[in-house]
């Protein structure tokens, strides 16, 4: 079986990083698995410089919001030790931010590093001369820093989706849109409709789905917000009504941020941000990419929305972007795959 990087971000890379990789690839004997859960984060660092400038520092990379959740929550969960705790068993961790400060580094660097002592792993190492030089050069780099992590975990997610995912979504999917999908084996309740298909794992709270359809192209003007989220309504509106007649999904317009990101080398237009029931009290997150089927002149849209209003929803609605990145697009290489067997 082939393996794909199926999750990819464009990110700009920090300008004065280097980067190395080591250890060995998933399921390696050679490397235990690594600590931690999802979008966890351990900073080693002496408590002098945790509780001094570039503590502040990394702590405002970590704790910023993740946008469109509908109450605050970090895009991260921090812990922190000292070096003197970073040892064979908290050195297994799966995202590890290691922070030195010493006169011998003459100017301040971040250097990274995968898979050294457990697998999946990064490490992202931090030096400097002192404090204040460190502290800038983290908040120059704030976003990079962000993307890196957060790029590091959906590749995670979608590898693991990969080879452990719904096989009778996949199916409906490469039947309906000749596309691929995987989406996690416990979203296993399916709805069709027309060129729609609703996946959803049905649990009474916590409700996770996922929802593909398409759109025939008409324009580069569908990858922009007003009329993305127009098309969004109309879709939703017909294909998830409420429980009651006059009940029906539609999109918060007041929270909706969008933005242009590449999956898999393609352009892909990314939408986040809130959904409601029309006549309902119902509402919660969204995340959604719409990306171009060039080869069926179409537009295919990929969306994972969260219902749980008696928990915190950054950890389902990052799982669920995490499937989304797995759609591969029709290449046309199937087609002259069974031309050519025809004329065979």
């Amino acid at each position: 079986m082939r393996y794909k990087i199926l999750a990819i971000l464009a990110v700009v890379l920090l300008a004065t990083a280097s980067c190395t990789r080591r250890g060995h690839r998933r399921g390696s004997l050679l490397t235990p698995s690594s600590s931690g859960n999802p979008y966890e984060v351990m900073v080693v660092a002496d408590d002098s410089v945790w509780n001094g400038y570039v503590g502040s520092s990394i702590q405002r990379v970590l704790d910023a919001p993740l946008r469109g959740l509908p109450q605050d929550e970090e895009m991260f969960h921090r812990s922190h030790i000292s070096h003197a705790h970073y040892d064979k068993i908290t050195n297994l961790f799966r995202n590890i931010i290691l922070i030195n400060i010493d006169k011998e580094h003459t100017v301040p660097k971040i250097r990274l590093e995968r898979d050294v002592h457990s697998t999946p792993q990064l490490i992202i190492k931090i030096t400097g001369p002192n404090q204040r030089e460190v502290s800038m050069h983290i908040t120059e780099h704030t976003k990079a820093i962000q993307d890196l992590i957060t790029v590091e975990e959906i590749n995670r997610q979608a590898y693991d989706l990969y080879y452990s995912h719904n096989i009778k979504f996949e199916k409906k999917v490469k039947e309906k849109f000749g596309c691929t999908m995987y989406i996690p084996t416990d979203i296993k309740k399916i709805i069709e409709g027309e060129d729609f298909i609703w996946a959803t794992n049905g649990t009474v709270t916590g409700i996770q789905n996922i929802v593909i359809y398409s759109l025939p192209y008409v324009s580069e003007r569908m990858f922009t917000k007003r009329p993305y989220m127009a098309l969004r309504d109309t879709i939703m509106k017909r294909n998830l009504p409420g429980e009651q007649p006059g009940m029906y999904m539609e999109t918060n317009h007041d929270f909706v941020w969008t933005k242009n990101i590449r999956v898999q080398g393609d352009f892909a237009f990314e939408a986040r941000g809130l959904w409601q029931m029309h006549n309902d009290a119902m509402g919660g997150p969204f995340v959604s990419h719409s990306r171009v089927d060039t080869i069926n002149n179409r537009v295919i849209v990929v969306e994972g929305f969260v219902y749980a209003p008696e928990k915190m929803k950054r950890t389902m609605l990052r799982r669920l972007e995490a499937a989304l990145y797995t759609l591969e697009l029709p290449s046309g290489e199937e087609d002259k795959e069974n031309e050519e067997k025809e004329e065979k």
